[in-house]
């Protein structure tokens, strides 16, 4: 079994109609080849390491076999999968609990339609991934925002927590009809504990709010703690809950388009079922389902081990690197994605200005924070190899600094 894994190695990704590397700039943005060529994106949630050997290897085997028709799901696949959250994460699951579909993203979007009816609401707590907001609007419902709240730290980063008087008046009221949950949080890095979500549980189950759980990060950990499933905490709340998954966030698997959906109501899954048959997203490639059989063995926890291993110093690197030169632009603190959150409202500019000129002076690519509902704020990618982490940063602190001078009073 490998033991050793490669996060260093620097694969150019150019050329490949790569989203990440060969996307048309935002804004209108012009580069010149040679600064096109120089820009280091640390924008979508995309990894730049090389996949796994094992997952390589699976993937090797099936295209030798040189027939790439029309693909349904093994035992083995179930098997696989229900082993891994039950020995890793203490969730038991059965096979036919499961629905499959290309993506995460088209799962939220099916299960809103499944469970709303235009003009509905549904509840989130932003910041939040950018989905949420679309998956609500392109289905004419209404977005029911339950901010969260900023906690600041005594080490000049800061944290989030749940507004969960917030979130039991949004539930109690009968317009709205679902709570999509992030777990773990996209931006914020929470990895929400225990108490947090048997908190959010009660109060759903009271009000008879379905929860819809996007744990798409869930194996991206601080070294030394894994997230908790909320489907695992009562027979309950897996019974009145969706969740949303796949390893293509950790293993890096996305362009493969597999995800699953699981949902232990029948009548709930047949609502959903019908909405993923309708709209046709529910067809798998032959590779999709290989790799998630491959990531989740054995060697895959040893995988996620270095990953995470290679996050955290990255994130730490970055902490450091905005401590010393830049104490106003305070970082999130990071429990979980690899995804750093940080307020960039010292500088006085919105944060499509400051990703707009981060590309321009630096060529360097963020994401602005308004996608995710706060325009104060900027969430870096930290999922590279350390040396383009390095100069990734070196080139944040730099941009950030001479917009900080010029804008500042």
């Amino acid at each position: 079994m490998t033991t050793h894994f490669d996060f260093e190695t620097h694969v150019d990704r150019r050329g490949t109609g790569c989203v990440k590397w060969d996307a048309p700039l935002p804004y209108g943005i012009t580069l010149t080849p040679q600064q096109r060529k120089r820009l280091i994106p640390l924008w979508v949630a995309d990894m730049d390491f090389v996949a796994a050997p094992f997952i390589r290897e699976a993937l090797q085997k099936r295209l030798d076999h040189g027939v790439f028709g029309y693909t349904i799901v093994h035992d083995s696949y179930y098997e696989a999968v229900i082993r891994w959250f039950r020995e890793r994460h203490n969730l038991e699951l059965k096979r036919e609990w499961f629905l499959h579909s290309t993506g995460v993203v088209p799962e939220l979007t099916a299960v809103v339609k499944a469970f709303c009816a235009p003009g509905e609401g549904v509840i989130i707590q932003s910041p939040v991934y950018n989905c949420f907001f679309s998956s609500i609007q392109k289905n004419g419902c209404r977005i029911t925002d339950v901010p969260l709240l900023r906690k600041d730290l005594s080490d000049g980063r800061f944290t989030y927590q749940m507004d969960f008087d917030g979130l039991e008046a949004a539930c109690a009221d009968p317009g709205n009809r679902l709570l999509l949950l992030c777990n773990p949080h996209n931006p914020a890095g929470r990895r929400w504990s225990e108490a947090e979500l048997r908190r959010i549980g009660d109060i759903a189950l009271k009000h008879g709010v379905p929860v819809i759980a996007d744990e798409i990060h869930c194996e991206i950990a601080r070294p030394g703690t894994k997230y908790t499933p909320f489907a695992s905490l009562s027979n309950a709340f897996r019974r009145e809950s969706v969740t949303l998954s796949s390893p293509s966030k950790s293993f890096n698997t996305a362009g493969l388009h597999m995800a699953n959906i699981v949902a232990e109501r029948p009548d709930w899954r047949e609502k959903i079922r019908k909405v993923i048959e309708v709209n046709e997203i529910g067809e798998i490639n032959p590779f999709g389902a290989v790799s998630v059989e491959a990531a989740y063995s054995p060697e895959g926890v040893l995988w996620l081990e270095g990953l995470n291993q290679t996050v955290w110093c990255n994130y730490e690197m970055l902490v450091e690197r905005f401590g010393e030169a830049l104490p106003d632009f305070p970082v999130c603190e990071l429990e979980a994605t690899y995804l750093a959150w940080v307020d960039i409202s010292a500088s006085g500019l919105s944060a499509e200005e400051i990703e707009a000129q981060l590309i321009q002076s630096e060529q360097v690519w963020i994401n602005a924070g308004k996608m995710y509902g706060d325009d104060r704020f900027i969430r870096v990618n930290l999922a590279c190899p350390s040396t383009l982490m390095r100069e990734g940063i070196d080139r944040l602190v730099n941009g950030l600094s001479a917009l900080s001078k010029r804008h500042l009073p």
